[in-house]
């Protein structure tokens, strides 16, 4: 497939997304956070998915799982999900439970067409997504953010032609913002009150994606 087979799939999937709660609060128990990392071998690119179920409530591990193998997709800005899907529904596949909710390393919704990785992964996986990125993924040139007040639980929203793509969080006082977007079959509100649920004392990055990357960091050493 080309770029513009890429660009078909994901308009057409853009229809379907649903960023409304379509859940309980009260029946989330378990949500995954879902994080890969790459490395080159001998001229080929690998990665390896690794994925952290914990519980909802005390936080605590429950199971861990990685899948690795080689890129066969070419980098291609906006494109991301082609080259890290196939790993991801394998990873899923290894799963003894069944979470909840995930979370990605990541975008959802804030994106060009709506479909970053937490987005488009949410078509296959059947589950409430919500996107967290470490850094700003600029969907439009010249579009910037507004950084939120400096305490805990500030946001700023990141709005491109009147709608909102993804809210900009402090999870904590003082310290750099995470980029929160709906994946899908979650609202925007639902997934920044989740993402600061989730977050420990001990970092700003919700606890999910924080395990998830640091077990592909431990994965790479080993796999390279």
């Amino acid at each position: 497939m080309n770029e513009q087979d890429f660009r078909n799939i994901q308009n057409s999937l853009r229809e379907k997304i649903n960023c409304t709660d379509c859940f309980n609060m009260g029946d989330i128990k378990t949500v995954a956070g879902v994080d890969l990392a790459y490395w080159t071998k001998d001229g080929r690119e690998y990665a390896v998915c690794c994925i952290v179920v914990i519980d909802f409530h005390t936080h605590e591990v429950i199971e861990k799982k990685q899948y690795s193998g080689k890129i066969e997709v070419p980098y291609i800005a906006g494109f991301l999900a082609f080259r890290e899907l196939p790993l991801i529904l394998e990873t899923v596949k290894l799963l003894e439970n069944n979470p909840d909710l995930f979370m990605f390393d990541g975008n959802g919704c804030l994106h060009p067409r709506n479909m970053g990785i937490a987005t488009h992964a949410s078509f296959y996986i059947n589950k409430p997504t919500i996107g967290v990125a470490k850094s700003y993924y600029r969907i439009r040139e010249n579009l910037d953010y507004k950084d939120p007040d400096v305490q805990s639980g500030s946001f700023t929203d990141i709005v491109c032609d009147g709608k909102i793509y993804g809210r900009v969080l402090r999870t904590h006082t003082g310290v750099k913002p995470v980029f929160v977007s709906s994946g899908n079959f979650i609202s925007l509100d639902t997934a920044v009150n989740i993402t600061l649920s989730l977050t420990g004392s001990e970092s700003h990055i919700p606890i999910p994606t924080r395990l998830a990357d640091l077990e592909t960091h431990s994965a790479r050493k080993i796999l390279m």
